[in-house]
């Protein structure tokens, strides 16, 4: 499939994903029943996971986000820069962290570091995508969609420069073609 210049190989189809994130929610509703978490999406990426998953959790729940930079095209810069940050006193509350896909493992860390700060009950973990291989973790990861290869992927909230977030499903960025 190309797309904008844009060479495309589909990993997930919308229907998989719809599928997997309906188990995610399910899990999550199961293991948080009358606990009342407060979700936090990480913009811009997990915006379009955390409103289906929001849309499919049978639980009682807030939500906020934050948003950090980290990349630059297709490669982490190595530095987290905090853009927004909440605006939830998170104190003695069950936080859901949501991200779109944990990489390297640094955004995550920083993040659960962050919020482990404002003294909360829990910090729970949930990503659409993870890529093990590449992702240096110390801790684990409470809800995973899909492991995928280290390739950069689109689509789905996930984008190339701002770019190839509206698509369905999730995509294996190829290159560019002329």
């Amino acid at each position: 499939m190309i797309i904008n210049k844009h060479n495309l190989t589909l990993l997930f189809s919308q229907d998989v994903i719809d599928q997997k994130v309906a188990e995610i929610a399910k899990d999550i509703s199961d293991q948080f029943e009358k606990k009342d978490p407060i979700f936090i999406g990480v913009l811009n990426g997990s915006f379009i996971f955390l409103a289906d998953l929001l849309r499919k959790v049978t639980i009682d729940c807030e939500m906020d986000f934050i948003k950090l930079h980290s990349y630059d095209g297709d490669r982490s810069k190595g530095t987290i820069q905090l853009i927004k940050d909440i605006s939830a006193d998170i104190t003695d509350r069950h936080v859901i962290l949501v991200e779109d896909i944990i990489d390297s493992g640094y955004t995550i860390r920083f993040l659960k570091d962050r919020l482990q700060g404002a003294r909360p009950k829990s910090v729970a973990i949930t990503t659409l995508l993870l890529k093990p291989d590449v992702a240096q973790l110390d801790f684990p990861i409470d809800f995973i969609g899909f492991e995928i290869s280290p390739e950069f992927v689109v689509g789905y909230g996930l984008d190339f420069n701002q770019k190839l977030r509206h698509l369905g499903g999730i995509y294996r960025l190829d290159g560019r073609v002329s």
